[in-house]
């Protein structure tokens, strides 16, 4: 589970995040949905610790800062960050050996699988395209068996056929207990999967929706209805 309270994050004078309270409950996938710049890449690097802020962010009931916390997420962010000269294999060794996990490469054989990258596993990282970048991301980010998931703008370089199957596996981790939370602006990719969804615009959470109070109304009409107009572009 991750419980965000009375997040705010300045950049200078700029508040990038204006007190977001937030919760990502074990078993379900969360949405922080917002047009660019709204502040959910920021609130994301806050949760995961990369980023100073005032606030209060606990992951599976401990402070984020926590050794404990950073043991029990998986992050995976929206710009892969990998060793340009380790291959597949090796980061595969790298992170597993860092974790100290039991099983990682047996779930990283079945990532690898899933994701159609066993011809690659031996290719250092530079060799690889912008979509298996993202893919062997994932892979890292899984192959830890966490209780919770970080997920910023996961279908950024995926073909349709790579979404798919990503969002078939999101839907699998959450039917595992995992608490997943994605950060997007691209709505009818995940509105299949999701159960709650925060929007957010200006920084601030602007709207809350369960899937199962929707009525007569999409998680669209209310993204629409939420956030402020014409000043931002929007992808849908």
């Amino acid at each position: 589970m991750i419980e965000v309270k009375n997040l705010t994050k300045l950049y200078g004078k700029f508040k990038a995040v204006d007190d977001v309270s937030l919760c990502a409950a074990d078993g379900e996938v969360t949405i922080l949905l917002g047009p660019n710049g709204a502040g959910k890449s920021t609130t994301i690097k806050s949760i995961t610790n990369l980023l100073q802020y005032k606030g209060d962010i606990k992951i599976n009931g401990v402070a984020n800062s926590s050794l404990d916390a950073k043991k029990g997420f998986g992050y995976i962010p929206e710009a892969p960050v990998l060793y340009d000269l380790l291959t597949i294999d090796e980061h595969v060794e790298f992170i597993g050996k860092a974790y100290r996990c039991e099983n990682y490469r047996a779930l990283a054989d079945e990532y690898i699988a899933l994701f159609k990258l066993e011809d690659k596993r031996k290719k250092a990282v530079r060799e690889l395209s912008k979509g298996m970048k993202q893919k062997v991301s994932m892979l890292l980010a899984l192959i830890i068996s966490p209780k919770t998931l970080l997920v910023d703008e996961p279908m950024v370089g995926l073909d349709p056929s790579s979404i798919e199957e990503t969002l078939q596996l999101f839907v699998r981790l959450k039917q595992q207990g995992v608490a997943i939370l994605i950060s997007t602006h691209i709505i009818d990719v995940i509105e299949a999967i999701w159960d709650s969804a925060y929007i957010m615009d200006h920084g601030r959470i602007v709207a809350h929706v369960r899937k199962e109070e929707l009525k007569d109304k999409s998680i669209k009409e209310i993204f629409f209805a939420s956030v402020e107009g014409d000043e931002h572009e929007h992808t849908v």
